[in-house]
């Protein structure tokens, strides 16, 4: 398969990535569509891309993927739906209660996910620290932590980059998902990352600043490690990206209007 062929199958693939998680959320009436939007094709490439993590092996057999942003997770269940690791009931939705389908990542309930998430800030510390005990076992592997901005206001998220740094964590990939709105708005209002990729490589990071929609960029930004360094991605990406009205909106960081997304993405039943 040519690169430029693997793309456009990625491109489709995240079409429907886009779809079916936008159904989730319209038939719950609830979630986070412009968070999960925003971070499709990284999800996308480290399912389907050239290093695809396997989510049918269990840990520690393969590489570990943290959805630090756990709030985005329809993408995933989107992903693992497509993929045949979880099968959606009738009547089942997401964030109900008993659902396979939390709000945000819940390992004891669905199969593939690899952490709980959703209290923000905590992800990077788990995927250190898989990367190290792989490293003691001798398997080095690797670790994807798909990081919000917002949540990068956290301070643990620093403390375990410093750590990181220090014991040159070569297999963890930190991947931010930077579309530059929070649950309240812009960043740069809130609490202001810039300048972001100094302060990385001031914790001793190797930094990659990549379009985080486009498929070779995402690729090539993960094909190898650095011998000496931990690797953050800096995905600059669109809030609400592939829906018009959504793109750039921090009301729709959740659900700003429940009936319009019903309308327009979950199908009513065909009556004879």
């Amino acid at each position: 398969m040519t690169g430029a062929v693997k793309v456009a199958v990625l491109e489709h693939k995240a079409a429907d990535i886009r779809a079916s998680l936008l159904r989730l959320i319209g038939e719950a009436g609830s979630g986070h569509p412009g968070s999960s939007l925003s971070c499709v094709e990284i999800l996308t490439s480290l399912y389907y891309g050239s290093n695809a993590i396997d989510p049918f092996k269990p840990l520690p057999t393969r590489d570990m993927m943290v959805l630090s942003k756990g709030h985005a997770v329809p993408a995933l269940y989107a992903i693992l739906i497509d993929l045949k690791v979880l099968s959606k009931v009738p009547g089942e939705q997401l964030r109900a209660f008993g659902s396979r389908f939390q709000g945000h990542p819940d390992c004891r309930f669905t199969p593939a996910i690899d952490l709980s998430t959703g209290s923000l800030g905590q992800g990077l510390s788990a995927g250190l620290g898989y990367v190290l005990g792989t490293r003691i076992a001798g398997t080095g592997r690797r670790a994807y932590v798909v990081l919000g901005d917002g949540e990068c206001q956290e301070g643990q998220v620093w403390e375990a980059a410093l750590l990181a740094g220090v014991h040159r964590a070569r297999n963890l990939f930190a991947i931010v998902d930077y579309n530059k709105i929070q649950h309240d708005g812009a960043i740069d209002s809130i609490v202001p990352m810039e300048p972001f990729a100094r302060k990385w490589e001031a914790f001793g990071w190797r930094v990659l600043e990549i379009n985080g929609h486009d498929f070779t960029q995402l690729a090539q930004a993960t094909a190898e490690t650095d011998d000496s360094r931990p690797t953050v991605i800096i995905a600059h990406t669109i809030k609400g990206k592939g829906v018009a009205y959504m793109e750039g909106d921090w009301h729709w960081h959740s659900v700003a209007n429940a009936e319009r997304l019903r309308l327009d993405f979950v199908k009513e039943p065909q009556h004879a």
